[in-house]
């Protein structure tokens, strides 16, 4: 009786102590405005107008973004892990050391983004533009690049190692720095008239079914294909 006497009276005490305890937030975090270092964490975020943001350094990982404009927001240090990003627009945005890595974002647009040092690390990136992309030593390795495009993009630096850039646009693409695409998958990539002379990794039968022309320099040791210039009527 004395114990059950004893665990009555604590119970207040108890009820106190669980009144003090943090509740759920991710709700609520979820539906809070757009801000440095916001947790959006698995949040629903398709189909909104957020262009201009800023989110640097936001934990963003596996958040869905489909179809969502980011456009010229501040995304530097953000944490996008395995985000969805499918048809969204980041162009424009800012994104230094910013992480992609296993992100899905079919037919993303990536255009004039600053993102130095990012990392899109086996992300799925088909079809996705990155015209004018400033990406120096960005990481695309293991990266589904096929179709995507890159023209008068900034890569110098970049790694490409094990990526597949099948049909991938390169063409007016800047290499301030050598590029490395170690096994890279260079079915019809185009190449023409890039400077590839200081990039690594690359071997011969990776640009025997690649497209360049007479305007492509290539390491030494590698030769141009008789193939090229490629003929390109098929989609």
């Amino acid at each position: 009786m004395k114990a059950f006497r004893t665990f009555i009276l604590t119970l207040p005490l108890l009820a106190a102590g669980l009144v003090g305890l943090p509740a759920p937030v991710r709700a609520d975090a979820c539906r809070s405005a757009p801000s440095p270092g916001i947790d959006w964490t698995d949040c629903d975020k398709k189909l909104l107008m957020l262009g201009g943001s800023d989110l640097k350094a936001a934990h963003l990982a596996e958040a869905d973004f489909t179809a969502t404009d980011l456009a010229d927001s501040a995304l530097d240090g953000a944490d996008l892990e395995k985000a969805r990003l499918i048809r969204a627009s980041l162009a424009g945005a800012t994104a230094k050391g910013a992480r992609f890595a296993r992100v899905e974002a079919y037919r993303t647009n990536f255009r004039n983004m600053k993102a130095e040092d990012a990392s899109f690390e086996s992300a799925e990136l088909q079809r996705s533009d990155f015209h004018g992309a400033v990406l120096p030593n960005a990481n695309f390795t293991k990266a589904e690049l096929g179709r995507s495009q890159f023209d008068g993009a900034e890569i110098g630096g970049g790694r490409f190692a094990l990526a597949n850039l099948a049909r991938a646009d390169f063409r007016g693409a800047k290499f301030s720095a050598p590029v490395d695409f170690d096994r890279a998958f260079l079915f019809l990539a185009r190449l023409e008239d890039l400077d590839l002379s200081a990039a690594t990794g690359l071997s011969q039968p990776q640009l025997d079914m690649a497209c360049g022309n007479n305007g492509t320099l290539l390491p030494p040791g590698l030769t141009k294909p008789k193939s090229w210039p490629c003929g390109f009527d098929q989609e």
